[in-house]
């Protein structure tokens, strides 16, 4: 019956694990589908399905009964197609020439998946789903803020490819008032551009415009997100005020016009010097910076087509006749790089957001890369992450091992009172502490190995989650990227036996429901484990094996020392 028994299981255990990868198989294939993007062929044939609307800019800061005088509405003259693109090594930028936004971002070094590495993960997007850098001019005489629409800028021709100097690429729209140029200053080094609006007038009449940069999303998901059942990456706005260098801003911040407007007077946005405007998604961000030595306006709303849109007023600028104003804001538009971010605003680098562990998550992160750039593997490198936290908490972990022992070891005595006390709680409760007191026995002394780690399982979890750096990075075999779940799941299979084992060192809960529970836990560790990302079960299959080595020879020893009676 118990040889029935054990083949059922295994036969039951093997159907499971087919059922798991087959399911595995089909969600891979579902979220792997590529996102719709723009050949070159196709960028460059018409405009995009983008609505650039007036209603989609910020007010500026001027009275709305102010007079207007609003640029002439200019003609395109050298690029009928209103399509502009840009190549680096590092993005493939779209421009939509009515207005100059950037409407297509394309990250070439950052393929979709592992398995597409010839398809580059779309950051903006504009056809199937929404997600624009707007810049401009709007106030009195702003051209963006014309009844007539946005200016319609021309360029030289309708592609640059940007490999190896840094390159300015100028758009122009010009009437017999106003020329404006907008200039984007390409790094073909740096996911960092500026962005420059030359404002020459040309009238007999100052002319006041307010400069103004946004971005404007819709509440598509994330393409570069990962499915997994565990936490998700933020995805929405953060931004740097006075008072905090770092704060998130849902989507849900904009259900309403009413929340939007209780958002922006919580944040007094009126006076803030320098600042930052970002967009996270997972391992990726955006972000606008205008200049840090003025004040600027920082507002957040929901227009009617259901975009999320963040903007930024900088302060009005008059330009008298026939002189020229230069406005300028920086755009960051690629991976969550810590470093390259803090160097362009202060607080910048926080949207690698590692929670209230950031303390612990920061830590390893920089030990992390530092083992890497000697080992070469990232796997590699948390497996000896891993050694080490276990090294840092030995006598810890050892303390904790030697009362499970004892505990382990003194499981009959404890048993034999219980048949003996079982009806006088308080004779029992006193002889088992004097048991405990005699044996030198902590009854919570097997916690502390668990609270230990918890701690700095968490912080990994979420410098797994956050660093961009183990996004599809491989370990070996079948296991080509870090940061997603095992496709074989081996690991959590590895570790549910890990587990198991480790339970067998451990004392029997004396009390039946308990030690059913504490019997099943390996199995439902396993099932959770197996949407966790490969380089976090990796960590915990390795600790588990260390703790297994430790404990293990901890027992042995007490064992011996003292001897079965």
């Amino acid at each position: 019956m118990d040889i029935q028994r054990t083949g059922l299981i295994v036969i039951l255990a093997l159907i499971t694990y087919a059922l798991i990868l087959r399911w595995n198989e089909f969600t891979t294939v579902a979220a792997q589908q590529p996102v719709a993007t723009l050949s070159s062929q196709s960028t460059l044939a018409g405009p995009l399905n983008n609505d650039m609307s007036v209603t989609d800019l910020p007010s500026s800061s001027v009275s709305a009964t102010a007079p207007s005088r609003a640029l002439d509405q200019p003609s395109n003259t050298s690029n009928s197609r209103g399509l502009l693109r840009i190549e680096t090594p590092k993005q493939i930028l779209t421009i939509d020439l009515s207005g100059g936004d950037i409407v297509e971002l394309q990250l070439p070094l950052y393929p979709q998946a592992v398995d597409q590495p010839d398809s580059p993960l779309p950051l903006l997007e504009s056809v199937d789903r929404t997600y624009v850098a707007q810049s401009g001019l709007v106030g009195p005489d702003g051209p963006d803020a014309s009844d007539a629409g946005r200016p319609l800028y021309s360029a030289s021709k309708d592609l640059f490819q940007v490999m190896d100097s840094v390159t300015e690429i100028v758009l122009t729209a010009e009437t017999e008032k106003v020329k404006v140029e907008k200039i984007y200053t390409v790094d073909p080094t740096t996911y960092a551009i500026t962005v420059d609006h030359r404002i020459t007038n040309l009238s007999d009449q100052p002319i006041v415009v307010s400069p103004f940069t946004q971005l404007k999303r819709d509440d598509s998901t994330d393409p570069s997100q990962q499915s997994s059942m565990g936490m998700q990456a933020f995805l929405g706005f953060a931004i740097r005020t006075t008072e905090e260098r770092y704060r998130k801003i849902s989507f849900s911040n904009f259900d309403s016009q009413q929340a939007a407007r209780e958002l922006n007077a919580d944040l007094k946005t009126v006076a803030m010097q320098g600042g930052h405007l970002a967009l996270l998604q997972h391992y990726f961000t955006t972000a606008w910076i205008p200049s840090p030595e003025q004040m600027h306006t920082f507002s957040f709303r929901r227009n009617a087509a259901g975009h999320n849109i963040g903007s930024i007023i900088s302060p009005e600028i008059t330009i008298s006749p026939n002189a020229t104003a230069t406005t300028s804001a920086l755009f960051y538009a690629g991976p969550k790089d810590q470093d390259a971010l803090e160097l362009l605003s202060p607080g910048l680098e926080l949207v690698v957001d590692y929670g209230w562990l950031w303390f612990i998550a920061q830590p390893l992160f920089w030990l992390l890369k530092f083992i890497q750039s000697y080992v070469g593997n990232w796997g590699f490198a948390i497996i000896l992450v891993t050694v080490l936290v276990k090294g840092a908490f030995f006598q810890l972990s050892a303390a904790a091992y030697r009362s499970m022992a004892k505990m382990r070891k003194f499981t009959p005595e404890i048993t034999r009172l219980r048949e003996l006390y079982g009806d006088d709680k308080q004779r029992m409760s006193k002889e088992m502490m004097d048991l405990y007191k005699r044996e030198k026995i902590n009854p919570l002394g097997g916690c502390l190995p668990i609270l230990v780690q918890m701690p700095v399982f968490l912080a990994l979890y979420w410098v797994l989650m956050e660093s961009v750096e183990l996004r599809q990075a491989p370990l070996f075999l079948w296991i080509v990227d870090l940061s997603v779940k095992d496709p074989l799941f081996v690991l959590p299979l590895l570790m549910g036996v890990s587990m198991f084992i480790q339970q067998s060192l451990n004392p029997t809960p004396p009390d039946p429901m308990q030690a059913k529970i504490m019997k099943y836990m390996p199995v439902a560790f396993t099932f959770f484990f197996l949407w966790f990302p490969a380089g976090l079960v990796l960590y915990w299959v390795v600790n588990n094996v260390l703790s297994i080595a430790q404990q293990w020879v901890i027992t042995r020893a007490i064992e011996k020392s003292h001897p079965a009676t």
